[in-house]
């Protein structure tokens, strides 16, 4: 597993002194092969890597596409990774690596926010396009990978664990009293609860 975190503003991004790399040392049990972070006016992105398919550098994210526009952090496993590379190529895609991850950002490329439809295996990722001042969260249909996101002062911010959102500066988490009646009846919460009411999961299959 990796783990994955980050904050977005379509206008400015405001300041959070500390959080990322609060963030990568909250998450470092989920990757202990590296960490990576990219910052800009409108996104912060950070990332822990357990690396599995791609072992050399070219693996490391968060990772860009050629001119730098497009950004993504990946927690998981494409199973058909292979296929849609290929694709790609023939498409006049070019690859810098072996990753799975590296596929996402072409793929993106090629087919935008429905591009999470072509893909098979299990994942959480985050897509932020600089161009179009926009940030995307995708999870695999049956929910394996976590990925949980709150809006905080305007912010977009998420993480594959709820203990990164709580961390930065300002976040309030707010009891979910719902979710502590669904826990005491069920034994579980029932996504997109998550026990805090301003802390939810991003749905399966999104």
């Amino acid at each position: 597993m990796c783990g994955v975190a980050g904050r977005f503003h379509p206008v400015a991004l405001g300041g959070a002194p500390g959080w990322a790399p609060r963030v990568s040392a909250l998450l470092a049990h989920r990757g202990p092969d590296g960490e990576g972070h990219y910052s800009d006016d409108r996104c912060e992105l950070v990332h822990r890597r357990l690396a599995l398919i791609d072992l050399s550098p070219t693996g490391h994210q968060p990772m860009a596409n050629e001119d730098g526009s497009v950004y993504v952090v990946f927690n998981g496993e494409i199973y058909n990774h292979r296929d849609l590379r290929s694709e790609l190529e023939r498409r006049g895609h070019r690859f810098r690596g072996t990753s799975d991850t590296e596929v996402l950002v072409h793929l993106y490329e090629e087919h935008g926010e429905r591009m999470a439809g072509r893909l098979r295996g299990i994942f959480a990722f985050a897509i932020y396009d600089s161009r179009r001042r926009a940030l995307y969260l995708a999870r695999d249909r049956f929910g394996v990978k976590p990925l949980f996101y709150a809006l905080h002062n305007g912010e977009w911010v998420f993480a594959s664990e709820i203990k990164a959102i709580l961390a930065l500066p300002g976040f309030r988490p707010a009891i979910d009293r719902q979710a502590c009646y669904d826990f005491l009846g069920l034994g579980y919460v029932p996504e997109p609860a998550t026990g805090f009411a301003n802390v939810e999961a991003v749905p399966k299959g999104a």
